[in-house]
């Protein structure tokens, strides 16, 4: 791309990142913990989302090629470890697609005031295979549209939604209506010495994470070392301000009892409506946040793609899959992402309950996924050291001590959420020591395989160059 082509602006950055992160489909499931909401945003947002943020801003800034976690991993400990940590984050995504598209199912049949659709498991296999495969058309024709997409999918589908409930919350209160939950001081911390609770804490987390997958686009800003910390930082007070204000509009004006999860936030939405006598608002958002969901998809299922068809062009990947269109974009690689997507989504035609789908590969992608950001995390503390002269237009504050402050603090975060993952739901301890113990072996071997498989991957590639550099040497005399 062409420096007169470059283009995107920090809004747009700043509404494809919120896209990469925030996802109102959570704020119910938020809106469960209460007041104590407050406590676990603050916390997540302190111990990794922040963190992640500010460190994204660094290395993107200092590193803005093509790539994304893969260049970065790559300068700070070689291209094989950045292999695995962009295979980390590409992988991760195969069962996150058919889960948040479960979510524009859901959104869809109360668009078509069909709330009862959701739970309709063709109906919502159709909606994810349909969708799916749009979000992928879609980025077949270039990052001009992608990106257009997913900053309006942000605006419109995610900030313009979130505010409204908050507003709709604040209209509540103003009408003289008492909150139904009461406040007390020591429902803001919840008792953290339960595993369940700290399973809780590390969920949030890993809920806040994807603020380094906008680092693949950031070459295609004007000024990419100034404006993307720029546009990190608004995106992470939008991402704050949304969760922790959109949660507790939910829980203080309708009672827990009646906060559907299957639904969503349509459900919410719904009920909050009725509430007012505006009924006939309840399509207009669904739609609003089935195309703010559609376009959170678009953004993902570009971002991941490009790094793998870095690793692709460097040869760690057989030449097939550096296969790009007239666009620039990583067809094949797309296509099968697509393909094994699709694959694991009929898992919502053979299981019991939609959400009963994905409980195991939602655990086992949020492991992938901490993996990624441990080898992130320990790269920027690596390249102060390994490169402290490299231009940074953006460095975390406070030289040496504080890379170490916010690396080190982001690195125990990640590394704790891995050991915490292994603690079992509370469904699967119900069911006795033999479903624990599988689902920490289903963990554990999910791990091994997708960490190992990057590697057999590197290890043929060395294999193969020897061989090329033997059959290029001349004949020993």
């Amino acid at each position: 791309m062409t420096k007169a082509n470059k283009g995107m602006s920090v809004f747009t950055m700043t509404m494809l990142t919120v896209a990469a992160v925030l996802s109102l489909r959570n704020l119910p499931t938020q809106a469960d913990f209460g007041y104590s909401i407050i406590f676990y945003i603050t916390a997540a947002a302190i111990c990794f989302f922040v963190p992640s943020a500010l460190i994204s801003a660094e290395l993107a800034s200092g590193w803005p090629e093509d790539g994304g976690v893969y260049q970065w991993v790559k300068q700070a400990f070689g291209p094989k470890w950045g292999f695995v940590a962009i295979f980390m984050q590409w992988v991760e995504n195969l069962p996150w697609f058919p889960m948040v598209l479960t979510f524009v199912a859901a959104a869809l049949a109360y668009a078509f005031d069909m709330p009862g659709l959701s739970d309709n498991k063709y109906f919502v296999f159709g909606a994810i295979i349909v969708t799916l495969w749009l979000s992928t058309w879609l980025n077949f024709h270039g990052i001009k549209l992608s990106a257009f997409l997913s900053s309006s999918g942000a605006l419109f589908g995610t900030v313009i939604p979130g505010i409204l409930i908050i507003l709709l919350a604040i209209w509540y209160f103003s009408a003289g209506n008492a909150p139904v939950i009461r406040f007390s001081p020591g429902k803001l911390v919840p008792a953290l010495d339960n595993f369940g609770q700290l399973v809780l804490l590390t969920n949030m987390m890993v809920a806040l994470s994807g603020m380094e997958m906008s680092g693949v686009h950031v070459t295609e800003m004007r000024n990419p070392a100034r404006q993307f910390p720029k546009a990190i930082f608004i995106a992470t007070g939008l991402v704050i301000v949304l969760s922790i204000l959109g949660a507790l509009a939910i829980a203080l004006v309708i009672p827990e009892k009646n906060i559907g999860l299957a639904a969503g936030v349509c459900q919410a939405f719904d009920k909050m409506f009725t509430l007012f006598h505006l009924n006939w608002l309840t399509p207009v958002v669904s739609i609003l946040l089935a195309y703010g969901a559609l376009t959170m998809v678009v953004t993902w299922v570009l971002g991941p793609s490009k790094g793998m068809l870095e690793v692709a062009k460097e040869g760690y990947l057989p030449k097939y899959w550096q296969q790009r269109n007239r666009s620039g974009m990583p067809t094949r690689i797309l296509i099968l992402q697509g393909a094994l997507s699709s694959l694991l989504a009929t898992a919502v035609l053979f299981m019991p309950t939609i959400n009963g789908a994905f409980i195991l590969m939602a655990a086992l992608t949020a492991q992938l996924y901490m993996i990624m950001y441990l080898l992130m995390f320990a790269a920027v503390i690596k390249l102060r050291y390994s490169q402290p002269d490299k231009p940074r237009p953006y460095r975390i504050p406070g030289g040496r001590t504080g890379i170490w402050i916010v690396g080190g603090i982001a690195l125990l975060t990640a590394l704790a959420a891995i050991l915490v993952g292994f603690i079992p739901t509370a469904d699967v301890r119900a069911k006795g020591a033999e479903a624990s113990f599988l689902y920490i072996a289903f963990l554990l071997f999910g791990m091994a395989f997708f960490v190992t498989l990057p590697l057999l991957c590197y290890h043929f590639y060395l294999k193969k160059d020897e061989r090329k550099e033997k059959a290029a040497a001349p004949p020993a005399r």
